[in-house]
């Protein structure tokens, strides 16, 4: 039975004092508009898309050149282009203040921690910047790293951006080839790796590793330290030298800033499928700039002073959504490592120390401290979080009850999804309406997202494509070594003509919010109808016996039948009891279509660097297909658990 209240209503004081409030009041005045609620707000978002990110430019307080026109050919997808005549510098807006005050707070587990005022975290990019320029690097030359979530990564990347240059990380926990497989696809011209870091409380030495990633870039090197000795990796890495010598020879002085165009590359992000060699995504600064700034501003009502934190590697999107933070001038709050070291409380202690106003973090760690069995409500003061996110994957009906009576009772829980592709939110939370359970609060103001059946017809009610059907600023200027463009338009356009196909399988709610019920690539089909993979998932992992669930659809005798991997709690068997408990809980919970057909026990499931579980790649190895890119995988020895399984023989 469906609960008929919300976990979560603003009070009216929130909602008169929310930034977002305040813009809409700003818009009604400018344009003469009665804008009176967060869907009258997205409904005009979309229908004036000049109007409204005109405004949001303006009410954000981006530093640059406008232009005159807005948006020039908007009816077009793929060749809209948003303030076509606009400069502007991406590093400038990030650095909106000076002074002693916090810019960057940091903590390496229990191993590190740093304070970074506004003025130390100039200075850097200033030498950084310098440094740059005299290696020659300049307007569009790629800069790859491969760096933990720490202060120094932020300066590298405003330094790149200050002059613009294209800005590529991934974390240090990738290996070899999956590093080569991201870098050696752009061409770097500076290569900046750590000299080791720490996981689970223990040194993860990455020397070996970055001289052989070093030496097939061939391109000269920065160490920087952090857990290790940078001066003796930079002495076995050909062509390398330490951060400390690499700016040794400049002082710090004011900022320069390149004025850009909107549409400059910024960013490379790469995706993390299995299926191929990553897709290299190429993001614009100024459409990076005003969508974050949409997003930390008015959805998550972010503003200056604040304490901003999301749980994230540098190899995730949500690394460079952190970093906008700074455009509000937040505080950032970085965290390297594992959440659970020395123990589950290590993120909490952080959050009630420094006093977060925004915890960003995935389902995955929400559901991982609902199972360790802790209460953070209990333990720790968090008066001052107001918001919670959660991303990565879809977050379950149970992980939304567990954070209102485990966490915070009157925390705004806003569960969000979007990704590399758009590197940012197509739907997400605000602080305008109700927190419902298992719900998604709505859309991205300026984003026409909606639901489409197979027919490419908007649907109510029931599961079909997450699309976007107007063009918007955060839209890839282009993917790499893609000259024609095909890659990028088989990757969102090939389903429905001139319209954004995200991949993912989506449904509205009655309250206007959406489920996300998995990716649409993996969605099941037994007897022609479409599953999704979260809806067993929600129930399969509310079980106390059940850590972590898979679940794949495979090809047998002419149709798909449902198959599902458990990996289990410590000491528990998968008993033929345990097998009919998992199915009853199903068949109540979902449907008797969503019962799987086999229950299978693993040691593991392989997952992303960012946490993902990868059904496509368990499915090739059930299929015997080869799996292209296992680098992507955080683990990627656990697919052999799944390869030749006797129980899928019958």
């Amino acid at each position: 039975m469906r609960d008929n209240r919300p976990l979560w209503v603003p009070s009216e004081n929130a909602v008169a004092t929310s930034p977002i409030h305040a813009f809409m009041e700003r818009c009604n005045a400018d344009f003469g508009l009665s804008l009176s609620g967060f869907e009258d707000l997205h409904a005009w978002s979309v229908a004036e898309r000049e109007n409204f990110w005109s405004a949001v430019w303006d009410f954000c307080g981006v530093k640059g050149e406008r232009g005159a026109e807005v948006l020039v050919d908007g009816d077009r997808m793929l060749e809209a282009r948003f303030f076509p005549d606009a400069t502007l510098n991406f590093a400038e807006n990030l650095l909106p203040r000076r002074g002693e005050g916090d810019a960057i707070i940091f903590r390496g587990e229990d191993k590190a921690e740093d304070r970074w005022s506004w003025d130390r975290l100039r200075a850097l990019v200033s030498k950084l910047q310098q440094a740059f320029a005299a290696r020659g690097i300049g307007k569009g030359d790629r800069i790859a790293a491969m760096m933990p979530n720490m202060p120094e990564t932020v300066a590298a990347v405003l330094a790149a951006a200050s002059i613009g240059a294209i800005w590529s990380s991934c974390s240090p926990d990738f290996g070899e080839q999956g590093v080569l497989d991201r870098f050696g696809q752009i061409g770097p011209k500076l290569f900046i790796a750590c000299d080791a870091y720490w996981y689970s409380g223990k040194l993860q030495d990455v020397g070996a590793k970055v001289a052989t990633v070093a030496k097939s870039l061939d391109v000269p090197t920065i160490i920087v330290h952090y857990a290790g000795d940078a001066e003796a990796v930079a002495a076995k890495t050909s062509g390398a030298s330490t951060l400390e010598a690499f700016i040794a020879p400049y002082e710090a002085k004011a900022v320069a800033f390149t004025p850009l165009g909107f549409a400059h590359p910024l960013y490379i992000l790469f995706s993390s499928g299995t299926t191929g060699v990553p897709k290299c995504i190429v993001h614009s600064a100024g459409g990076t700039l005003l969508q974050h700034l949409k997003e930390q501003r008015l959805h998550c009502g972010l503003q200056a002073g604040e304490k901003l934190f999301y749980f994230t590697t540098c190899g995730w999107m949500m690394w460079n959504w952190l970093v906008s933070g700074l455009a509000s001038g937040a505080t950032l709050c970085l965290f390297d490592g594992s959440p659970f070291a020395p123990d589950g409380n290590v993120l909490f202690d952080y959050a009630e120390a420094e006093k977060f106003a925004i915890f960003g973090t995935s389902a995955k760690y929400i559901d991982a401290v609902r199972k360790s069995g802790l209460t953070p409500r209990a333990s720790h003061d968090l008066s001052s979080l107001r918001l919670m996110t959660s991303t990565g994957s879809p977050l379950s009906p149970e992980g939304f009850t567990f954070v209102y009576e485990g966490i915070k009772p009157d925390v705004q829980l806003a569960s969000i999804s979007g990704g590399t592709d758009i590197v940012s939110c197509f739907v997400l939370g605000n602080p305008l309406q109700p927190v419902w359970r298992g719900e998604i609060q709505g859309a991205g103001l300026g984003l026409a997202v909606d639901v489409w059946n197979d027919d490419g017809k908007p649907v109510r009610g029931e599961k079909g494509e997450l699309v976007c059907t107007k063009a918007f600023p955060s839209m890839p200027v282009m993917f790499w070594n893609d000259p024609d463009g095909a890659k990028y338009r088989a990757a969102y356009f090939e389903r429905f003509d001139n319209v954004w196909c995200h991949g993912d399988f989506a449904e509205w709610t009655e309250h206007g919010g959406l489920v996300i019920h998995g990716r649409s690539d993996a969605t099941l089909n037994p007897g022609g109808v479409r599953i999704g993979t979260a809806e067993i998932y929600n129930q399969v992992e509310q079980m106390e016996e059940v850590a972590e669930a898979l679940c794949i659809g495979q090809e047998w005798d002419d149709d798909v039948r449902v198959i599902l991997f458990v990996r289990l709690a410590p000491g528990v068997t998968l008993t033929e009891d345990l097998v009919k408990a998992i199915k009853t809980r199903v068949r109540t919970g979902a449907s008797p279509r969503h019962v799987p057909a086999k229950i299978i026990a693993v040691a593991d499931i392989p997952r992303t660097k960012s946490g993902k579980i990868v059904e496509l790649a368990v499915r090739e190895v059930v299929h015997n297909r080869p799996v292209k890119n296992q680098e992507a995988l955080a683990n990627p020895e656990a697919l052999r658990l799944f390869a030749g399984l006797s129980e899928l023989k019958d």
